[in-house]
């Protein structure tokens, strides 16, 4: 007799294996890129998830030792592509941190109020794209309809729609006009019921609840572990946000709280992004409301930038987690080394040894959970 409380995949583990190789990817629709993960399955179940990783390997940090930090700059929005404002914010922060170039008040303000939209957007194309790997088509309808708001947004200000460019070492592209704001403030007037409906849409929702409620178990040891961060350490019960741990721009005069969730399954990572909505909404209505009058770029920035010989960091908190920026100069135009520390390269190394046992679409709604971006780890 077999008792009752053992699980099929604790069988699955005790019985003799006869296993077989399945490639998941490198084009499999469910990994979003250019991703391979070679499992080793037993009938339904997967005893090994291994992750092959640098199919579209570009060399960023080796390009950043090529180019003066203005021709660099545009690189960094092609990382995460889909967390560009932020991933910009980092670079130039720690040339800033360096060069110890005082950044106007307002350009601060209006690059929290844009990396928070961009990070709205982020977790936009998430929910639409992670619902449409568990089966569900109109959502993801609605997310695009609502992304495309803030894609016009920041379109008005810099001219791109996603590798965005704004800012500048020293400040910004450019300033605000009225319009922006005034569509900033009609955007959050329309996002904040919005998500209402998406929660009796989908959050509420049986099958959704099913899917995700205790599936893709990652306690806080194994985020520590592999060094995970963002949305999937929150989910586990950590309350750690670099806009709080590590602070920087004008973050610490705003206010916002830190969704933590302590279940550490995938519906506790789907929920944390949706609270994250909300309070950068937060954000953004606070930051247009502090807004301040002035300039958006720095006095007397150098043309061509020599910073002080030493070793330089700055970390962001990027849709998907830490992503930190490490400069080292030996006071020449072109940095002697560039290492970037991005988030979803260590999100997706805890995938292996938390997969285990789990059955095949499990897997799949588990590593949707880690909101993957492909460039981010093969960057």
């Amino acid at each position: 007799m077999i008792a009752k409380e053992e699980t099929a995949s604790e069988l699955a583990r005790e019985a003799p294996q006869e296993t077989f190789v399945l490639n998941l990817g490198p084009q499999h629709p469910a990994t979003h890129g250019v991703l391979r993960v070679k499992l080793t399955m037993d009938g339904e179940f997967i005893t090994r998830a291994e992750p092959v990783c640098g199919y579209i390997h570009r060399m960023q940090e080796k390009m950043g030792e090529n180019r003066t930090y203005a021709q660099y700059l545009p690189n960094t929005s092609r990382i995460d592509y889909l967390s560009a404002m932020t991933y910009t914010h980092a670079f130039v922060g720690v040339i800033e941190r360096a060069a110890k170039l005082q950044v106007p008040p307002r350009a601060e303000y209006l690059r929290v109020i844009t990396s928070e939209l961009n990070r709205i957007s982020s977790h936009l194309v998430w929910w639409g794209a992670f619902l449409l790997d568990l089966g569900g088509f109109t959502p993801l309808l609605y997310a695009f309809d609502d992304r495309e708001k803030i894609l016009d947004l920041l379109e008005s200000v810099c001219g791109a729609r996603l590798t965005y460019a704004y800012y500048r070492i020293g400040g910004l592209y450019n300033d605000v006009d009225d319009a922006f704001l005034e569509g900033t403030r009609a955007f959050i007037a329309h996002m904040r019921p919005r998500l209402k409906m998406y929660r009796a849409l989908v959050t509420d929702n049986i099958i959704l609840r099913k899917r995700l409620i205790g599936i893709g178990p990652v306690n806080g040891d194994m985020c520590r572990k592999y060094g995970a961060s963002g949305p999937v350490i929150r989910g586990s019960g950590i309350p750690y946000d670099v806009r709080r741990a590590e602070p920087y721009s004008v973050y610490p005069e705003l206010e916002f709280d830190i969704p933590c969730f302590p279940e550490g399954d995938s519906m506790a990572r789907y929920l944390v992004r949706l609270e994250e909505i909300v309070q950068s909404l937060r954000i953004i209505e606070q930051a247009l409301t502090k807004l301040p009058s002035g300039p958006v770029m720095a006095e007397k920035v150098p043309r061509v930038l020599k910073l002080p010989a030493g070793d330089y960091c700055c970390a962001v908190e990027a849709a998907r987690g830490r992503f930190m920026v490490r400069l080292v100069s030996d006071n020449k135009e072109i940095p002697y080394r560039v290492k970037l520390r991005t988030p979803c390269l260590s999100n997706l190394s805890l995938f292996e040894e938390a997969s285990r046992g789990m059955l095949l679409p499990d897997a799949l709604a588990f590593m949707g959970s880690l909101d993957l971006v492909i460039p981010d780890i093969d960057r």
